[in-house]
Parts: C-alpha cells; structure tokens; sequence
C-alpha cells in the first residue's frame, strides 16, 4: 500500500502494513533530517502510538456509517397547515420590504 507523508516536503512511500509507526518516523528522519521524538504522525486527526503497526492503526478507516431512519414529511392537509401556520400565524409584523427565506440580514 501506498503511504503519502507531509513534511516539509511530501513524500511516497510503499509499505505492507507489517511496519510499526517508529518504523516510518525513523524513515523520516533519514529523509528530513528531523529527529523522531520531534515528529506525530496523524491519521485522520489523531495521533498514532509508536508501538502500534500501520495495519492495526489503519484497520476502522474508514469506519462505515448506519443509515438513520428520516421523518415522513406530511402530505395533504397536515402539510398546508404547517404552510399557513408558518406564513400567516406566526408572522410578527415589522417595516421595510420583505425578506426572502433565504436571506441573511
């Protein structure tokens, strides 16, 4: 697999998974010049362990997300009420023109 590192330059490294994450940063180190207790590898925003192997840090990613059961929108006579409601009932009077739904003054 491919490993993309961005440091002060990026680099392209090809790994199998077996190596740990000091195992990357010492290949940094050897690239950049940067020492290893100075570098954080990220993975989506949080940091990985040193002890802990690429295929291990990498196995939720990405993590699947459940489909969530959405609200019937109301039809016929439910849905006109809720029009008149919003457009009629609720209205508080002001001056000046009127505002579309979707402006932001």
């Amino acid at each position: 697999m491919q490993l993309f590192l961005r440091a002060q330059n990026t680099h392209t490294l090809e790994v199998t998974g077996q190596e740990t994450v000091r195992d990357i940063k010492v290949h940094v180190q050897t690239l950049e010049g940067l020492l290893v207790e100075d570098q954080v590898l990220l993975l989506a925003g949080s940091p990985l362990e040193d002890a802990s192997s690429l295929e291990r840090s990498m196995a939720p990613w990405p993590v699947p997300v459940d489909k969530q059961e959405k609200k019937k929108k109301k039809t016929g006579r439910a849905k006109r009420r809720i029009q008149y409601n919003r457009r009629f009932v609720n209205v508080v009077p002001t001056f000046g023109k009127k505002k579309g739904p979707n402006a932001n003054s």
